[in-house]
């Protein structure tokens, strides 16, 4: 059995985020000084977490982002930060740049709810999900691989265990998340073979979280609402799931939410 857990953060706050102008890919905003506080307020909340893999957006806003976080890990300050540009925010086409209030005003004159609206040069929601999964795919790829090789992997931080699989604490029994891990989450800590973060945008989470559940029937935590799953993530939100492979088997991948959208760090 293979399994990982898998920490989801949305980039900090851009000037852009605040005044409600889309970014998407074309416009490549930096943190604003609330954005880099958030940042490192979600770094110090994720301050004793010790990740092996860290994966962010190429986009500079995630990528500043993962930098701070990693800043306050008290583990793997040094471990390598790699981007993949299937992480990056759905791509608005024509829309970028504008307030999301022109986006809205574009839906309703097409005839169609705002959510699933693709402005011209845009990508589809498919397109995007399709991105999500095949990131997914990837990363079960990788733990399978991990877990098939000796304990010292390049990029990956020690293991002191000496064995293919690690402890690793986490914060969110003790902090206030919605839902305060489980037995089948492993309480305050959980063997793992690999603990990835991954740092990435408000709408993309969203589909990706979206083919979780539509596609792979991840578990919610109980008290969790439709609102809450169906809401785009605060700035810096933060989200973990636990995810198992059976006998490596990559094509049916059990997926527990533990938290979603945490954000009492701010």
């Amino acid at each position: 059995m293979v399994l990982f857990g898998l920490t989801v953060v949305r980039h900090g706050e851009t000037r852009y985020n605040k005044d409600k102008i889309l970014q998407g890919q074309g416009v490549d905003e930096p943190l604003s000084a609330t954005g880099f506080r958030q940042a490192d307020a979600a770094g110090v909340f994720l301050s004793n977490v010790k990740f092996t893999h860290v994966f962010s957006s190429d986009l500079l806003r995630a990528k500043q982002t993962a930098a701070a976080i990693l800043g306050k890990n008290k583990f793997c300050r040094d471990l390598e930060i790699k981007c993949d540009a299937r992480l990056r925010e759905r791509k608005y086409g024509v829309a970028e740049g504008r307030p999301l209030a022109d986006l809205k005003a574009m839906a309703k004159d097409a005839g169609e709810q705002c959510p699933s609206f693709t402005p011209a040069g845009g990508e589809t929601l498919d397109e995007v999900w399709e991105r999500a999964r095949d990131f997914f795919e990837f990363l079960c790829q990788m733990a399978v691989g991990l877990e098939r090789k000796e304990p010292d992997v390049p990029g990956a931080s020690s293991r002191t265990s000496g064995t293919s699989k690690e402890q690793f604490a986490f914060p969110w029994a003790n902090h206030g998340s919605e839902a305060a891990p489980s037995s089948e989450s492993g309480g305050y800590s959980k063997i793992l073979d690999a603990n990835i973060l991954v740092v990435s945008h408000g709408a993309y989470m969203r589909n990706w979280i979206g083919y979780f559940v539509s596609d792979l029937n991840c578990t919610l935590p109980a008290n969790l609402s439709k609102s809450q799953l169906s809401s785009v993530s605060p700035n810096t939100g933060v989200s973990h799931f636990v995810v198992k492979l059976e006998n490596g088997k990559l094509s049916k991948p059990e997926i527990s939410c533990v938290c979603l959208n945490q954000d009492s760090h701010l």
